[in-house]
Protein backbone atom coordinates (compact mmCIF):
# COMPACT_ATOMS: atom_id res chain seq x y z
CA UNK A 1 0.00 0.00 0.00
CA UNK A 2 1.58 3.59 -0.57
CA UNK A 3 2.48 5.28 2.24
CA UNK A 4 0.67 8.65 3.21
CA UNK A 5 1.49 11.34 6.08
CA UNK A 6 -0.42 14.19 6.61
CA UNK A 7 2.31 16.19 8.91
CA UNK A 8 3.44 18.69 6.75
CA UNK A 9 1.86 21.46 4.28
CA UNK A 10 -0.81 22.59 1.75
CA UNK A 11 -1.09 21.94 -2.09
CA UNK A 12 -1.10 24.57 -5.41
CA UNK A 13 -1.58 23.90 -8.79
CA UNK A 14 1.70 25.75 -11.35
CA UNK A 15 4.90 27.39 -9.74
CA UNK A 16 5.95 30.47 -7.27
CA UNK A 17 6.61 33.56 -8.84
CA UNK A 18 9.78 34.02 -11.23
CA UNK A 19 10.59 36.64 -8.63
CA UNK A 20 10.02 35.05 -5.12
CA UNK A 21 11.27 37.56 -3.72
CA UNK A 22 8.73 39.99 -5.18
CA UNK A 23 6.05 38.00 -4.35
CA UNK A 24 3.79 39.29 -1.66
CA UNK A 25 2.87 36.83 1.28
CA UNK A 26 -0.32 35.07 0.91
CA UNK A 27 -2.46 33.74 3.77
CA UNK A 28 -2.30 30.40 4.78
CA UNK A 29 -5.30 28.40 6.22
CA UNK A 30 -4.84 27.49 10.17
CA UNK A 31 -6.25 24.55 10.17
CA UNK A 32 -3.62 21.02 9.49
CA UNK A 33 -4.27 20.49 5.70
CA UNK A 34 -4.56 16.53 4.68
CA UNK A 35 -3.15 15.05 1.22
CA UNK A 36 -3.78 11.31 0.43
CA UNK A 37 -2.52 9.57 -2.99
CA UNK A 38 -5.95 8.84 -4.49
CA UNK A 39 -4.08 7.13 -7.45
CA UNK A 40 -0.50 6.17 -8.73
CA UNK A 41 0.32 4.34 -12.17
CA UNK A 42 3.81 4.35 -13.29
CA UNK A 43 7.15 2.62 -13.66
CA UNK A 44 8.71 4.85 -11.75
CA UNK A 45 6.13 4.85 -8.49
CA UNK A 46 5.55 0.45 -8.28
CA UNK A 47 2.91 0.41 -5.16
CA UNK A 48 4.18 0.67 -2.05
CA UNK A 49 7.48 3.33 -3.33
CA UNK A 50 5.89 6.64 -3.18
CA UNK A 51 4.38 8.27 0.26
CA UNK A 52 3.27 12.49 0.41
CA UNK A 53 3.60 14.20 3.45
CA UNK A 54 2.34 17.87 4.27
CA UNK A 55 4.67 20.48 5.94
CA UNK A 56 3.21 21.82 9.32
CA UNK A 57 3.23 25.74 8.38
CA UNK A 58 1.00 24.18 5.21
CA UNK A 59 3.49 26.38 2.86
CA UNK A 60 4.58 22.83 1.16
CA UNK A 61 4.27 19.24 0.80
CA UNK A 62 6.69 16.32 -0.28
CA UNK A 63 6.66 13.39 -2.30
CA UNK A 64 9.16 10.68 -1.60
CA UNK A 65 10.40 7.88 -4.36
CA UNK A 66 12.26 4.53 -3.29
CA UNK A 67 12.44 2.88 -6.62
CA UNK A 68 12.53 5.70 -9.61
CA UNK A 69 15.36 4.86 -11.38
CA UNK A 70 15.96 5.26 -15.82
CA UNK A 71 19.24 3.93 -17.29
CA UNK A 72 20.57 2.37 -20.13
CA UNK A 73 24.18 0.31 -20.47
CA UNK A 74 25.11 -3.30 -19.15
CA UNK A 75 22.35 -4.35 -16.92
CA UNK A 76 19.42 -2.00 -18.01
CA UNK A 77 16.32 -3.80 -19.61
CA UNK A 78 15.51 -2.16 -23.07
CA UNK A 79 12.49 -0.53 -21.55
CA UNK A 80 14.45 1.40 -18.69
CA UNK A 81 15.58 3.94 -20.37
CA UNK A 82 12.70 5.96 -19.40
CA UNK A 83 10.18 5.88 -16.41
CA UNK A 84 7.31 7.43 -15.05
CA UNK A 85 4.78 8.58 -12.22
CA UNK A 86 1.40 10.27 -12.54
CA UNK A 87 0.04 10.55 -8.95
CA UNK A 88 -3.55 11.39 -8.20
CA UNK A 89 -3.81 13.36 -5.05
CA UNK A 90 -6.78 13.86 -2.68
CA UNK A 91 -6.30 17.44 -0.93
CA UNK A 92 -8.65 18.14 1.75
CA UNK A 93 -8.49 22.19 2.36
CA UNK A 94 -10.02 24.15 5.05
CA UNK A 95 -13.30 25.76 4.55
CA UNK A 96 -12.39 29.28 3.13
CA UNK A 97 -9.19 28.32 1.44
CA UNK A 98 -7.95 27.17 -2.48
CA UNK A 99 -4.57 26.44 -3.09
CA UNK A 100 -2.26 26.36 -6.18
CA UNK A 101 1.78 25.21 -6.85
CA UNK A 102 3.62 27.97 -6.80
CA UNK A 103 7.19 26.06 -7.12
CA UNK A 104 7.95 22.33 -7.50
CA UNK A 105 11.66 21.95 -6.41
CA UNK A 106 13.01 18.21 -7.66
CA UNK A 107 16.22 16.16 -6.57
CA UNK A 108 17.97 13.03 -7.39
CA UNK A 109 21.49 11.28 -7.93
CA UNK A 110 22.72 10.91 -11.90
CA UNK A 111 25.76 9.13 -13.06
CA UNK A 112 26.27 9.84 -16.72
CA UNK A 113 29.10 8.51 -19.12
CA UNK A 114 30.72 10.90 -21.14
CA UNK A 115 28.36 11.45 -24.53
CA UNK A 116 25.23 10.38 -22.30
CA UNK A 117 21.82 12.50 -21.65
CA UNK A 118 19.20 12.47 -19.31
CA UNK A 119 15.76 14.81 -19.20
CA UNK A 120 13.78 15.16 -16.30
CA UNK A 121 10.10 16.41 -17.43
CA UNK A 122 7.20 17.29 -15.15
CA UNK A 123 3.41 19.08 -15.43
CA UNK A 124 0.40 19.30 -13.41
CA UNK A 125 -3.11 19.61 -13.91
CA UNK A 126 -6.15 19.88 -11.60
CA UNK A 127 -8.75 17.06 -12.38
CA UNK A 128 -11.65 18.34 -15.07
CA UNK A 129 -8.70 21.02 -15.95
CA UNK A 130 -6.14 21.56 -19.15
CA UNK A 131 -2.73 19.99 -17.93
CA UNK A 132 -0.23 22.59 -17.95
CA UNK A 133 2.54 22.50 -20.14
CA UNK A 134 5.82 20.21 -19.62
CA UNK A 135 9.03 21.46 -17.45
CA UNK A 136 12.24 20.20 -18.85
CA UNK A 137 15.87 20.10 -17.15
CA UNK A 138 18.46 18.45 -19.52
CA UNK A 139 21.81 17.36 -17.90
CA UNK A 140 24.76 15.99 -19.92
CA UNK A 141 27.82 13.45 -19.24
CA UNK A 142 30.42 13.39 -18.03
CA UNK A 143 28.34 13.95 -14.75
CA UNK A 144 28.19 11.56 -11.32
CA UNK A 145 26.48 14.20 -8.78
CA UNK A 146 23.21 14.81 -6.97
CA UNK A 147 20.75 16.87 -9.25
CA UNK A 148 18.48 19.48 -8.81
CA UNK A 149 15.95 21.65 -10.47
CA UNK A 150 13.37 23.97 -10.10
CA UNK A 151 9.98 24.67 -11.59
CA UNK A 152 8.85 28.36 -11.10
CA UNK A 153 5.94 30.22 -12.44
CA UNK A 154 4.97 33.89 -12.35
CA UNK A 155 2.70 34.78 -9.39
CA UNK A 156 0.42 36.28 -11.70
CA UNK A 157 0.20 33.35 -13.55
CA UNK A 158 -0.75 30.32 -10.10
CA UNK A 159 -3.48 28.40 -11.29
CA UNK A 160 -5.79 27.36 -8.29
CA UNK A 161 -8.42 25.04 -7.99
CA UNK A 162 -12.21 26.25 -8.08
CA UNK A 163 -13.52 27.44 -4.59
CA UNK A 164 -15.32 24.91 -2.80
CA UNK A 165 -15.04 21.81 -5.35
CA UNK A 166 -13.60 18.87 -4.39
CA UNK A 167 -10.64 18.09 -7.59
CA UNK A 168 -8.10 15.79 -7.36
CA UNK A 169 -4.16 17.50 -8.25
CA UNK A 170 -2.81 15.90 -10.60
CA UNK A 171 1.45 15.29 -11.13
CA UNK A 172 3.00 13.54 -14.01
CA UNK A 173 6.70 13.35 -13.93
CA UNK A 174 9.45 11.61 -15.97
CA UNK A 175 13.10 10.65 -16.25
CA UNK A 176 14.76 9.23 -19.23
CA UNK A 177 18.01 8.52 -20.17
CA UNK A 178 19.68 8.53 -23.53
CA UNK A 179 23.27 6.53 -24.04
CA UNK A 180 23.90 9.31 -26.88
CA UNK A 181 27.70 8.93 -27.99
CA UNK A 182 28.85 6.70 -24.74
CA UNK A 183 28.71 3.01 -25.19
CA UNK A 184 26.19 1.36 -23.42
CA UNK A 185 27.77 -2.33 -23.89
CA UNK A 186 30.18 -1.46 -21.71
CA UNK A 187 29.02 1.34 -19.48
CA UNK A 188 25.70 2.40 -18.10
CA UNK A 189 24.23 5.85 -17.16
CA UNK A 190 21.35 6.21 -14.66
CA UNK A 191 19.69 9.10 -13.59
CA UNK A 192 17.19 8.61 -10.20
CA UNK A 193 14.69 10.74 -8.12
CA UNK A 194 14.41 8.11 -5.11
CA UNK A 195 15.82 7.62 -1.24
CA UNK A 196 15.89 5.04 0.61
CA UNK A 197 16.72 7.51 3.88
CA UNK A 198 14.08 10.06 2.93
CA UNK A 199 16.52 12.67 2.34
CA UNK A 200 15.97 12.75 -1.47
CA UNK A 201 12.40 13.83 -2.62
CA UNK A 202 10.35 16.41 -4.47
CA UNK A 203 9.23 19.75 -2.86
CA UNK A 204 6.11 21.44 -4.05
CA UNK A 205 5.22 25.00 -2.55
CA UNK A 206 2.05 25.82 -1.87
CA UNK A 207 0.55 29.61 -2.57
CA UNK A 208 -3.22 30.20 -0.94
CA UNK A 209 -5.62 32.29 -1.68
CA UNK A 210 -9.09 32.98 0.65
CA UNK A 211 -12.35 31.77 -1.51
Amino acid sequence: MVKLLAVFGAVASLFVASSAATAQPLPTPPDKIVITLATVNGSGCPAGTAAVAVAPDNTAFTVTYSDYLAQVGVGAKPTDFRKNCQLSLRVHVPHGFTYAIAQADYRGFASLEKGASAVQRANYYFQGMSQTEHRSHSFTGAYSDYWQSTDVTDIAALVYAPCGEQRNFNINTELRVNAGTSDPKKTTSFMAMDSTDGNINTIYHLAWKKC
